[in-house]
């Protein structure tokens, strides 16, 4: 597969939501502004131009209002608000017009299915596929913009400590990873089970767990980089030795054998192809290690 020249950052998100049709609260600090920086720092334009997609939100007036603001105190006024509500929209010419000027790309949080269904396999999500793959260009999201990311594509299920067959829900993601399949507010919502079922139904895959204000950059299709203040799991399931889930009835408890699992902070990395880790700090050599 040809290696893309854009770069994915997905972020767990940070934003406190409730999810009602009129109501939606947020953190105080909503917008994770160090990963914003970083989503900024990470574009080799000066000034870039950002587009923030808020087709996820019940409330995109409010969220797209928030991303400006947020944006603004971190220096960058060329901010855009495409809020895409269905699939003609995503074949107009003026918001292709918008997303090919643009820098950056940043999905907004909400429902990924919302995503996957008004914008997968419209003009939009063509372009967006192509730059990615042949262009300096970053497509970032946070929580639902970073699960829809995936091609086997989390689209809801039971938070909680069991892991039981069918407590989750998959669909189609946009297919910007096909190797990993990413879930957002992954420590704070306890969704360690969704995670690990999504691997037992797909263990070829990458389960990445995001924590809030946090989140990973992806280089060259392959290199991992984590940025933020919390942690990234990822379940590797290529060397399970036990996993009978495509044989279970539903709702029966789900066990796995041999779930490769690694906990990883800041500046860590992890090599998607080569399925390792690199720690960016090693206590016994007091210094670096990562480079």
């Amino acid at each position: 597969m040809k290696t893309p020249k854009g770069t994915l950052i997905a972020i767990g998100g940070n934003e406190q939501k409730k999810f009602k049709k009129t109501d939606e609260s947020f953190h105080t600090h909503f917008g994770e502004g160090f990963i914003l920086q970083d989503i900024i720092n990470n574009s080799k334009v000066s000034k870039p131009r950002i587009e923030v997609i808020t087709t996820a939100s019940e409330i995109p007036e409010i969220v797209g209002k928030k991303y400006k603001e947020t944006f603004l105190r971190l220096g960058v006024d060329n901010v855009g608000i495409l809020d895409i509500r269905d699939r003609s929209e995503a074949d107009q010419a003026s918001t292709l017009d918008r997303i090919s000027s643009s820098d950056i790309i940043l999905f907004s949080g909400g429902d990924q299915s919302k995503i996957s269904r008004i914008i997968k396999d419209t003009l939009t999500h063509k372009l967006l596929l192509k730059r990615y793959q042949n262009e300096s260009f970053t497509i970032a999201g946070t929580s639902a913009g970073a699960v829809v990311m995936s091609e086997e594509m989390i689209s809801g299920g039971r938070n909680g400590t069991v892991l039981r067959k069918n407590d989750l829900k998959m669909g189609k993601g946009l297919g910007l990873m096909h190797e990993i399949i990413f879930d957002s507010h992954f420590i704070k919502r306890n969704r360690f089970g969704r995670l690990a079922e999504a691997v037992a139904m797909y263990p070829d895959k990458l389960g990445v767990g995001l924590g809030e204000d946090t989140g990973v950059i992806i280089r060259d299709g392959n290199i991992l980089e984590i940025i933020g203040s919390g942690m990234v799991v990822i379940f590797d399931g290529s060397n399970l030795t036990f996993n009978q889930y495509g044989k279970l009835k539903n709702r029966i408890p789900v066990s796995l054998s041999n779930l490769t699992l690694h906990i990883l902070a800041t500046r860590d990395r992890y090599y998607i192809q080569e399925k390792s880790a690199k720690i960016h700090y090693d206590i016994r050599h007091h210094n670096p290690v990562v480079k």
